[in-house]
C-alpha cells in the first residue's frame, strides 16, 4: 500500500510553540529538523561516538532523539521527559518501535531532573533549551544529579538565554522563557564542584550554548 505524503498538519507548521502536537509543543516546529541537527553536530564535534552513552534531558517527542537513538549503539541513548505522551508520540511518528526494538532506548517520565533513576554514568549529556525555562532552584537540582552521573570527562552540553536579568522565580516558565547571566549560570555550575564554558555554536533561538565538566577537563574540550 502507497504511503501517504506527509502534509504541513502532520508536520505542526503553522502552530505556535507550546501548542498540542509533538512538534510545535517543543517549538517552532518550522525549525524542528534544524533543531535536532544542531545538536547532532554539536555533540559529534565535541567527540561523541556511536559507542558512547548519552542522556538527553527534556528529550520531549525525540526531535534530538530521532537522530540519536539511530546513531548510538543499542541501549546508549537515555531520555527523561516528564511528559509521556511526548515520547510515545515520538516513537510513533518520528522513530517507529522496530527502531525502539533495535536500539533499545529508555526512558523516564520525570519532572525533577532525576537523572541517577538509571543507576549509571554517562559520557555526554544534553539539555537543549532546559535552562532557558528553568528556575534558579531547578537548574541546581539539575547539576546536582548531572554530578552524580558525570564521569570526569563527561561533556554536558546546555543552552541558556543570555541577559543581564537573572530570572528570580521558582518554577518553570513556558512557552515564554527565562534569561540569565553567563556569571550567574557559571555559580551555579561551580556549586556543583564543576565548571563550564561558553562555546560559539548557532542557536536560532539565539542561545548560548554552554559546555559543562569537571575541572580537571576543563583544558581539554574539543571547541
Amino acid at each position: 500500500m502507497a504511503m501517504q505524503p506527509v502534509t504541513q498538519s502532520d508536520l505542526g507548521l503553522g502552530l505556535p510553540p507550546g501548542a498540542n502536537h509533538r512538534r510545535a509543543y517543543v517549538g517552532p516546529p518550522e525549525i524542528y529538523d534544524m533543531v535536532a541537527a544542531l545538536q547532532f553536530n554539536l555533540l559529534t564535534s565535541l567527540g561523541l561516538r556511536d559507542y558512547h552513552s548519552l542522556i538527553d534531558i527534556g528529550a520531549g517527542s525525540l526531535r534530538g532523539g530521532r537522530l540519536f537513538i539511530t546513531y548510538l549503539q543499542a541501549g546508549q541513548y537515555f531520555g527523561v521527559e516528564p511528559n509521556e505522551w511526548l515520547i510515545k508520540e515520538g516513537i510513533a511518528q518520528e522513530i517507529g518501535q522496530d527502531m525502539v526494538r533495535l536500539k533499545q532506548p529508555r526512558f523516564i517520565y520525570d519532572e525533577n531532573f532525576t537523572l541517577t533513576a538509571f543507576d549509571r554514568q554517562f559520557d555526554f549529556l544534553l539539555a537543549q533549551s532546559i535552562f532557558s525555562h528553568a528556575s534558579p532552584m531547578q537548574i541546581s537540582r539539575c547539576l546536582s544529579e548531572a554530578r552524580q552521573v558525570m564521569k570526569p570527562t563527561s561533556i554536558f552540553a546546555a543552552t541558556f538565554l543570555q541577559a543581564d536579568d537573572n530570572y528570580q522565580g521558582d518554577s518553570w516558565v513556558y512557552p515564554g522563557g527565562v534569561t540569565y547571566s553567563l556569571p550567574f549560570i557559571s555559580s551555579l555550575v561551580e556549586d556543583h564542584d564543576l565548571t563550564c564554558v561558553p562555546v560559539e555554536w548557532p542557536h536560532p533561538s539565539k542561545q548560548t550554548w554552554l559546555l559543562i565538566t569537571d575541572p580537571s577537563h576543563r583544558d581539554k574540550l574539543p571547541l
